[in-house]
C-alpha cells in the first residue's frame, strides 16, 4: 500500500498546479491505482504462470540456441565450433548471407530427394504443412516466432529432404552425382551435429514415411549415425515390423549421436552408496606408476559408459576405457553435444560431459596420449599427440559432470591408489616381469622375492649375519 500511495502522491502533485476540475484530479488518481494494481497483478502472474510451466514441462528437449554460458566465451572460438560453416538447418540461422551458397545446395539436393521419392513435391510439401504446428512445437517459441506456419513449413520441407538426400549419397557414396565438391561435403557432415542446425526427428521420419525409397533411407540414417560416434557401435535389435518407421523417439540427429555414444540410454539412474568429498584427478602416467595400467575394453560393443576397474593378484589394477577415434571433427561434435546436455529442458544425466570430464583427468600431456595410443584407446588422426591432448583438456575446462558416474571406478583406483605396498609390489612387477620367455620369468620371480626378503631384513634388523650376507651377495647388492 505504501508504494501504491507514493504513486498517488505523484500523481496527484503533477496534476495540482495545472488542473483546476477536483472531478478530473480525482479521475486520475483513479486511473493511477488502477494500473498500479494491474501491473502489480502482472508481476504476480508471471511467478505463477512459471511454476505451472516448470510443472507441465515436457520431458522431451526443445531445438533452440547454445545456452548463454556457452555464449560468452570468445565469439571467434563460438563461431568456429558452434556455428555451421557452409549450411544451415532450421530457423536459427536460416536467412543469414553467409550460408546463401548452401541454400543452393539444399534446393538441389531436395529436387533429387523428390524425384527419388516417387511423390510429387506438393504432395509432400502439403503433409509438412499438414502437421506444422506439431512441428513449430518442436522448437523453442523465440526461434519460430518470426516465421508464419507456411514460411516454417517452406523451411522445413526443404531442409528436411535436403538432409535425407544428403545421408543417403554420403553412406552410398554418390557424391559425384550431385555436383557438390568434396570439402563441401566434409563441412556439411560437421554442420549436421551443431546443436543450433537441427531438425526434428518427426519431421524425417515424416518424409521418410512418404518415400518410395523409405528401406534405403532408414538403412543410410542408420549407418551415418554409426559412422559418426566414435566408438564401436553397439549392435541394434531389428524392428520386428519392417513397415514401421524407425527412430521415432529421437529428438534430433544430434540426439540420436548421444544415445548411440551412451549405449542407447538418453539418461541413467547412478546412485551412490556414500558422498566422497575428494576430486579424482589421475593423469595415465601418474595412474602406471601405482599400477594402475590403462587398457582397451573388451567389450566389442563398447560405448562411453563402458569404462571399468579390475585388479590382479592384489596388487595390479586395470581401467578399462573404450575407445574413441579423435579427428578434426572430435571436438565440435563433443562441444556441441555437453551444449546440448546443458539445455534447459533437456532432464539428463550429463553422460557426455561426465565422460570427458573423466578423460581430461586422466590426460595431462601429450605422453598420456601415447600410452592411450599404444593401448588402443584412442585412434589419433591428427597431426601430434599434443593437439589430441589439447581437445580434451580444452574442453574440459570448467565442466560441472555428474560426480555420480563412475563414482565406484574412481573410488576403486583411489583405494588402490592409497596403498603405498600394493603401488611399491606393482612397480617391482612392473620392473621385473618385462620378458615373456620361462627364463626370464623366473629370474624376475625370483628376483622380487629376494629383493621382498632384503628389505624385509633391513627394517628388522636380523641377528644372522650370515643370511643376510647371503640375500646381499645374490640380489647382486652390496
Amino acid at each position: 500500500m505504501a508504494e501504491t500511495e507514493h504513486v498517488v502522491s505523484i500523481e496527484f502533485d503533477s496534476r495540482e498546479a495545472g488542473e483546476t476540475s477536483s472531478g478530473t484530479t480525482e479521475e486520475a488518481q483513479t486511473q493511477s491505482i488502477s494500473t498500479k494494481t494491474t501491473t502489480l497483478e502482472a508481476k504476480f502472474k508471471t511467478v505463477i504462470e512459471a511454476e505451472k510451466n516448470a510443472e507441465n514441462q515436457s520431458s522431451t528437449p526443445k531445438i533452440q540456441k547454445v545456452v548463454f554460458l556457452l555464449r560468452n566465451t570468445n565469439e571467434e572460438y563460438f563461431q568456429k565450433y558452434y556455428e555451421p560453416r557452409l549450411v544451415s538447418f532450421g530457423p536459427i540461422h536460416h536467412g543469414r548471407e553467409r550460408y546463401d551458397q548452401g541454400e543452393n545446395y539444399k534446393r538441389l539436393l531436395t529436387s533429387k530427394f523428390i524425384k527419388d521419392s516417387g511423390k510429387s513435391m506438393k504432395d509432400v510439401y502439403d503433409k509438412i504443412e499438414d502437421d506444422i504446428k506439431e512441428l513449430r512445437q518442436c522448437f523453442v517459441e523465440e526461434v519460430t516466432k518470426k516465421y508464419d506456419d507456411n514460411d516454417l513449413a517452406w523451411m522445413l520441407f526443404v531442409d528436411g529432404c535436403a538432409i535425407l538426400q544428403y545421408i543417403y549419397i554420403f553412406t552410398n557414396h554418390k557424391f559425384e552425382e550431385s555436383s557438390i565438391e568434396g570439402d563441401r561435403v566434409y563441412f556439411a557432415q560437421k554442420d549436421l551435429f551443431m546443436l543450433e542446425n537441427q531438425l526434428p526427428y518427426r519431421l524425417l521420419t515424416l518424409l521418410i514415411s512418404l518415400s518410395n525409397n523409405k528401406n534405403e533411407l532408414e538403412k543410410s540414417i542408420e549407418k551415418f549415425i554409426k559412422e559418426q560416434i566414435m566408438v564401436r557401435p553397439q549392435r541394434r535389435k531389428q524392428q520386428q515390423d519392417p513397415n514401421m518407421v524407425v527412430h521415432q523417439k529421437h529428438i534430433h540427429l544430434l540426439d540420436f549421436l548421444r544415445t548411440s555414444l551412451l549405449d542407447g540410454q538418453r539418461s541413467k539412474v547412478h546412485k551412490q552408496k556414500k558422498k566422497q568429498n575428494w576430486e579424482f584427478n589421475f593423469s595415465v602416467q601418474e595412474l602406471q606408476a601405482a599400477g594402475i595400467f590403462v587398457q582397451c575394453s573388451k567389450n566389442k560393443n563398447s560405448s562411453l559408459s563402458d569404462i571399468s576397474f579390475t585388479t590382479l593378484f592384489g596388487c595390479l589394477g586395470y581401467l578399462s576405457l573404450p575407445p574413441i577415434t579423435v579427428d578434426d571433427s572430435t571436438r565440435s561434435k563433443l562441444l556441441n553435444l555437453i551444449a546440448y546436455e546443458m539445455s534447459l529442458d533437456f532432464t539428463n544425466d550429463y553422460g557426455i560431459t561426465s565422460y570427458i570430464s573423466f578423460l581430461d583427468s586422466l590426460i595431462d600431456k601429450a605422453d598420456d596420449i601415447k600410452i592411450l595410443q599404444k593401448t588402443k584407446i584412442i585412434k589419433n588422426f591428427l597431426c601430434n599427440e599434443e593437439d589430441a591432448a589439447l581437445i580434451f583438456n580444452d574442453i574440459g575446462t570448467d565442466l560441472v559432470p555428474n560426480f555420480q558416474i563412475y563414482s565406484d571406478v574412481k573410488i576403486q583406483i583411489q583405494n588402490h591408489y592409497n596403498k603405498s605396498i600394493r603401488t611399491w609390489l606393482a612397480q617391482k612387477i612392473f620392473t621385473y616381469f618385462r620378458s615373456p620367455t620361462l627364463m626370464a620369468f623366473t629370474g624376475a620371480f625370483i628376483g622380487l622375492v629376494l629383493t621382498a626378503t632384503q628389505t624385509w631384513y633391513a627394517v628388522n634388523s636380523p641377528c644372522d649375519d650370515l643370511y643376510k650376507s647371503l640375500v646381499l651377495n645374490l640380489t647382486g647388492k652390496r
